[in-house]
């Protein structure tokens, strides 16, 4: 069956998933315009110094999508030597290194956002990118793996990498103002430990204990046919609302600075589409499945913007330049990422067929969706 014929059959919620997420986006900019008070009242209360409503919008986007994860075969991707090694070298080799060279490149006037754009990208995702990988029909299981060894080395090497990426190697280079880090990124482990703790811990072991506890009850055929189609467009809605948050928190921020945000927006442009097109590449060279190749690139591509945001307040102000690029990510990131699952989706048929786990109840599937167990 065609793409175009699997995508008529499929819902108006699904079908029109970039629309609701642009949608979500003006709403939370333009909310965040119109209602006075209505950022500082959602900013008030904190999870690992992140506001409480974004906290609770991934807990439920990230739910269901770790609830489908079968646990019991995560053994097949830890053997994957291949994957495994290109996945540390994408993430913590060429992924800072890259957004330091665009960074410097791009911005080499505006030292504030220069800083932000480095600490986005040392900050690798452990969030979204379990949506956008479930989006394009990635590896569940790989996903899960790759994320929590992300999580992992961001707890050792976040404030080391900061501290390279900002005094030393610029010193090394000869490159004129380090970009006002003041001496690297005076980031306390516990705080990053924190935010994988909370953003990655609590809906993993949630979905560990109701794949566990479900297919105990009733078996794997009634949770994978039944329950999880249940519990599948929750994660949308969790998106969706996350979305309408974050930029209901900075909407002054940005519309206010029209201009700078163009500038920051460029380097991210960039970043997101050589990671990506380059991971998926390289993918494909190492003789990866389609599922296993996209999931690759989805890790190397996104970037955890949760932490990003949080540390450039802690360290250099909520009116800072450096908040306003981390700000700014999501905001690029959103519409690129969703754009790139249909690239992803397209390239699919240069891959061999395979059926696996990723696949849907009745085979394997062409085209996202939230309603399906796939």
């Amino acid at each position: 069956m065609s793409t175009d014929a699997v995508a008529a059959r499929l819902s108006t919620l699904d079908r029109l998933l970039p629309v609701w997420i642009v949608a979500a986006m003006a709403a939370g900019l333009l909310l965040g315009r119109l209602v006075p008070g209505l950022d500082d009242a959602l900013a008030a209360v904190e999870v690992g110094s992140v506001s409480l409503p974004i906290a609770v919008g991934l807990l439920v986007m990230m739910y269901p999508v770790l609830a489908k994860v079968r646990y019991d075969e995560l053994g097949h991707v830890t053997a994957d030597r291949r994957l495994l090694g290109a996945s540390i070298v994408l993430n913590w080799v060429l992924g800072p290194a890259l957004m330091f060279v665009l960074a410097w490149l791009m911005l080499p006037d505006l030292p504030e956002y220069r800083t932000g754009l480095i600490i986005v990208g040392l900050a690798r995702c452990i969030a979204m990118v379990l949506v956008w990988n479930d989006l394009a029909c990635g590896d569940r299981e790989a996903a899960a793996v790759l994320v929590a060894v992300n999580s992992v080395f961001q707890v050792v090497a976040f404030a080391g990498l900061g501290w390279f990426y900002l005094e030393l190697l610029p010193g090394w280079l000869g490159l004129t103002d380090a970009g006002g880090a003041g001496g690297g990124l005076d980031v306390s482990v516990w705080q990053v430990a924190a935010s994988v703790l909370v953003f990655l811990g609590v809906p993993l072991l949630a979905g560990f204990l109701t794949r566990t506890l479900g297919e105990r009850a009733r078996g794997r055929d009634w949770y994978e046919t039944r329950f999880l189609p249940r519990i599948g467009p929750t994660a949308l809605y969790g998106l969706l609302f996350t979305i309408v948050v974050l930029f209901a928190l900075q909407g002054d921020t940005i519309t206010d600075r029209p201009l700078d945000v163009a500038r920051i927006a460029l380097p991210l442009l960039a970043y997101f589409g050589l990671m990506w097109s380059g991971s998926f590449a390289l993918g494909a060279a190492l003789g990866l499945t389609y599922e296993r190749t996209t999931t690759l690139a989805f890790t190397a591509a996104g970037n955890n913007f949760e932490l990003a945001i949080a540390v450039a307040i802690g360290v250099f102000g909520v009116t800072s330049g450096q908040a306003l690029a981390g700000v700014v990510g999501p905001l690029i990131e959103v519409p690129v990422l969703v754009g790139l699952v249909y690239v992803a989706l397209w390239a699919r048929r240069r891959f061999p067929a395979t059926h696996g786990p990723t696949d849907g109840p009745t085979g394997p599937t062409t085209v996202p969706s939230w309603r399906t167990s796939a």
